[in-house]
Formats: structure tokens, sequence, C-alpha cells
């Protein structure tokens, strides 16, 4: 496989940080999951069946072994393994780093060649750099949540892990712009990283026109507030139809085939600064057109035009989507039904049990003797 090479230590707790080991193992590098021996605080969150489903899918394809990093003894051994690393993954403070010795200049010094990723939800540096965090707060403290919802409601979360996602898809970049930058020669690279980051990029166009007018933009439901058309509407049976129609042709089109062909050229519509004006109008006429219809006759119909639409589906309808079958984006591991990494990957193996593969990473892959090993289970180090 494309990373089989890599060797990729992951000391990161919880949902983001790990997500960037899992990419690695997905390719086919050799990742190992690290946690202390009363494992990951993840394990704790199991589903009503009793499965800790989240843990087994943000660390699939890694090995998984037990060690207390904290103690002298675990401290050695963690610096064996890092050691044959190529990229050590974290999510711990300044202070924690510093006494586990993997702060910046220590690592470049004792690891020259390894590429250090700490994703953490402000960073490691600045005045925030001490607060609890967690992906949630990301979207919240960089302005997203207060974007999100209706304009009379209060703002919204995301109900996925979505500054998670994009935090560990910065620390997938960094983590390969430190490999290429340490193939080209270039000495060993730490990356202090924020969830933050991302999710500011994320709404790079909306922060420079409101600190450029210095108006607030508040929160516009499903609508964009500088494009129009775009929404949600309720089809014949009860289904929504998501549309956006953003540039004038685009427009032009949707009003077409909702038999609105001559309102292209309606003052109202003719542009979109004067669409956004007549938000209100436009989506009354496209909505009315809709609502006559079943949702993916609609939605059918609107593609056939030209124009970006699609139902809203349901999970259960995602499932059963061919287009998602097709492309090999959906596939079975075992029991479950599972969306095929990103970019493509192989799933090999679920997130394994607490230390699962201590004799494999130990005994046959670092070396350690039968009498060291006994004696680290018997102090509590692994």
């Amino acid at each position: 496989m494309q990373l089989a090479d890599l060797v990729v230590v992951d000391l990161a707790t919880l949902g983001a940080a790990p997500q960037i080991a899992a990419f690695f193992g997905d390719l086919g590098a050799r990742v190992i999951k690290v946690e202390h021996p009363r494992g990951d605080s993840l394990r704790e969150l199991v589903d009503a069946r009793g499965v800790p489903l989240q843990w087994q899918i943000l660390n699939r394809n890694k090995h998984c072994i037990t060690l207390d990093a904290a103690t002298a003894a675990g401290a050695a051994v963690l610096e064996r393994l890092l050691a044959r690393a190529d990229v050590l993954v974290t999510n711990l403070s300044a202070a924690r780093l510093r006494r586990w010795r993997l702060a910046p200049a220590e690592l470049a010094e004792r690891f020259p060649a390894l590429v250090a990723i700490n994703l953490t939800t402000y960073g490691i540096e600045g005045p925030w750099a001490e607060r609890p965090g967690s992906g949630t707060l990301a979207e919240a403290a960089a302005g997203l949540a207060g974007l999100t919802g209706e304009a009379d409601g209060p703002p919204g979360l995301a109900p996925v892990g979505l500054g998670d996602h994009l935090g560990a898809l910065q620390g997938i970049i960094a983590a390969l712009v430190g490999l290429l930058a340490r193939a080209a020669g270039a000495p060993a690279r730490f990356a202090d990283l924020s969830m933050t980051r991302p999710v500011l990029a994320l709404l790079a166009h909306r922060i420079a026109t409101a600190a450029r007018d210095g108006v607030e933009p508040g929160r516009h439901g499903n609508r964009f507030p500088n494009v129009a058309p775009r929404n949600t509407y309720r089809a014949a049976d009860g289904a929504w139809v998501a549309l956006t129609a953003g540039t004038d042709q685009l427009a032009a089109r949707a009003l077409a085939a909702a038999g609105h062909a001559e309102l292209a050229e309606d003052p109202r519509f003719r542009d979109n600064l004067a669409r956004v004006a007549h938000a209100d109008e436009l989506d009354a006429l496209l909505g009315e057109w809709i609502r006559a219809r079943p949702g993916a006759q609609a939605a059918a119909i609107l593609c056939r035009a030209g124009v970006p639409a699609a139902v809203c589906d349901g999970l259960l309808e995602v499932v059963d989507n061919p287009h998602f079958r097709a492309r090999g984006e959906l596939v079975e591991v075992g029991p479950l039904t599972l969306a095929t990494p990103v970019p493509p990957g192989d799933i090999r193996w679920l997130g394994r049990d607490l230390g699962a593969d201590n004799e494999l990473v130990y005994r046959d892959w670092l070396g350690l003797g039968e009498e060291e090993l006994a004696r680290l289970r018997r102090d509590g180090v692994v």
C-alpha cells in the first residue's frame, strides 16, 4: 500500500487527532495506538448495544498497546518507539508536552527525523491555550455556530464532529507536508495546530465581509445572505429538496424549469443582488412548483435542466444510495456499514481491545525481552 513504509505513533485521545493517524493506517502505514493502561476515554462512549462504535471507527487499522508514559520506565519505552517512528500524533497541552519531553525544541533535538503533529482546540500558544475545548467549541468560538440556524432561533451546533474532522484534515495535510520537507532534507517539523484555524478558514469570505463592513451577518436558515436562490423546499410527498443556483445562468434555468422562463429578465431576478433582495418572492415561486410534485421528481427535473438540486435523504436512504455503492463510498466491515476513508483507503480492521497488540509491538517489533516485558506488566507500565 502507498504508505506501508511509514511508522506512526498515535498518542492522542478522544476523537479529533486520532483521525490523523487513522488516515495513515488506511493507506498501509504501521500505526501504533498508545493508550494509558486504563484506556482512552473514548472507549467509555458506548451505544445502546454496548458497543464503543466511535472508538472502533476512529481507531481502525491501528495496533493498540498500553503504556503509562508518565512513568520513568514508560518514558523509556516511548523513547524507543519514537526512535523508530516517522510521525507522532498528539493532542497535548504545552505543559504536558514539556512534562513528557515532547515539546518542539526537545523533540527536534532527540528525534531529528520525526514529524510531530499536535492538535488541540486552541493550540499550545496564545491567551486561550490552556482552556478546555472540543471540536464543538471550535465551531462556536470561530463563528460557525453563530451563523447556523434560523434568524430568530439560537445558534446551531453541527450534529456531527465537524470541528474535529476539519482539524484532523488539517493535521493530515501538515503531516504530509512535513514528510515531504523531510524527504527534501529539511529538519524535523513540529506542527502546533488548532481546531479553530480550519473553521476560520472555512468562514474566510464571511469574516472578510463582516470585518470590512462592520456588520454582523447573523443567521439566515438555509439561505446564503449573498446568493439566491439557495434553500430547501418541501415537496408534495413531504421530502425536502435542496437547491442552489447562485449564478444568473443557473437561476434562469431554475425559473425555466419551474415554468417561469420569462422571469429571468424580471428586474427582481435579473442578477444576484436583485435576487438576494427579493429572495422571499423567488423562494415562493420555486417552493410552489416543488410543492406540486414528489421530491425525487422535482430534483430530477431540475437536474435535467442543469440546476444543482437533490433530495435531502435520511441516513437509511443514504445507505441504499446506488451511486455511493457504485463508487465504493460505502462498504461493509463485518456487520457494519461504514463510509470509506478519505482519501480512499482500506479498512482492514476496526479499533481493537485495550492492549490487544502489546505482544506484537513490544516483543516482536520493538524487541523487548520476556523478562523486561513481564516487569513492565508487573509494575503497571503496560
